[in-house]
């Protein structure tokens, strides 16, 4: 796992084509803006997880979820 400090809007580039941006910090939390493709999905991880599951009951194969 690659962990990078960034401050409030500060960014990160992933491949070129997605960037990470600090847009707020309030206490322990952090608000993180994301831009990226329309066709690459984006979730947080339990909402992830919750479709893994979904796709996995349904017996699909395909890993997107059109959102």
């Amino acid at each position: 796992m690659l962990v990078l400090s960034r401050k409030k809007n500060e960014s990160i580039v992933i491949n070129n084509d997605i960037r990470i941006v600090v847009v707020e910090i309030r206490g322990d939390k952090v608000r993180l803006g994301v831009e990226a493709p329309r066709e690459v999905p984006v979730h947080r991880h339990e909402v992830y997880e919750a479709i893994q599951r979904s796709n996995e009951a349904s017996g699909a194969t395909d890993n997107s979820v059109e959102g």
